[in-house]
């Protein structure tokens, strides 16, 4: 089985170097870029399974590699990792595309277990095949083999962890599903990370699931 391939754009050689580390002491082999514009040309011209992308970077943001990647490469995973962890930066982060959001200073062990699950959830929709499979809550329609999402027939843009968290609620009929609940099964994560990730993507898949038409019923 072949190594993944993960490339860390990180301009901060310290957090570089500790990140590659980790990264390898645990089976991984990694590309590394110190600047936007070159890992922006790596992330569109070589292979990777994921890519640890920070926001702040010379030559060309984290936002712009972002979007580019995934206009060209939507099924890549991607992890920003930055010092901006307010609620509009993460946001403006989804907003790119952007599969998971950490904040610096982070435990490596949160890293490499939301590494993991990416890596995890990505292969299963590489691998999912067959005939129709249709989940439906109200006017709102996912495909799962496809892995695309309509509302009254209107395509809607999700990244992979949006998918994935439209389609446990989905799957879940109505029934309410606490924050914890939410973090066991999207993210695959059973500790406490201090974060308020969930109420993010809760909030920007609502925002999108809505736009321009009405709202659908949910429960704060």
């Amino acid at each position: 089985m072949n190594q993944p391939t993960i490339l860390i754009v990180e301009d901060e050689p310290k957090v570089a170097a500790y990140t590659r580390k980790g990264l390898e002491e645990n089976g991984f082999t990694v590309d590394h870029a110190a600047d936007g514009a070159v890992g922006g040309h790596l992330a569109e011209t070589n292979t990777y399974d994921l890519v640890l992308l920070d926001l702040n970077l010379p030559f060309k943001s984290g936002y712009e590699i972002c979007r580019s990647l995934k206009a060209q490469k939507p099924s890549v995973p991607v992890i920003m990792i930055t010092a901006m962890g307010d609620i509009d930066k993460k946001i403006s982060g989804f907003d790119a595309g952007a599969d998971d959001y950490i904040v610096k200073p982070f435990d490596f062990r949160e890293l490499l277990a939301r590494i993991r699950v990416s890596l995890k959830r990505n292969a299963a929709v590489e691998q999912e095949g067959g005939g129709e499979n249709i989940l439906r809550f109200a006017d709102l329609q996912m495909n799962l083999n496809e892995k695309t999402v309509t509302r009254q027939g209107i395509p809607i843009s999700l990244t992979i962890r949006e998918l994935n968290l439209l389609e446990f609620l989905m799957r879940r009929n109505g029934r309410i599903a606490s924050r914890s609940e939410i973090s066991e099964h999207v993210w695959e994560l059973n500790f406490d990370t201090g974060t308020n990730t969930v109420d993010v993507y809760i909030n920007f898949l609502r925002k999108k699931i809505d736009k321009n038409l009405n709202p659908l019923k949910t429960v704060e």
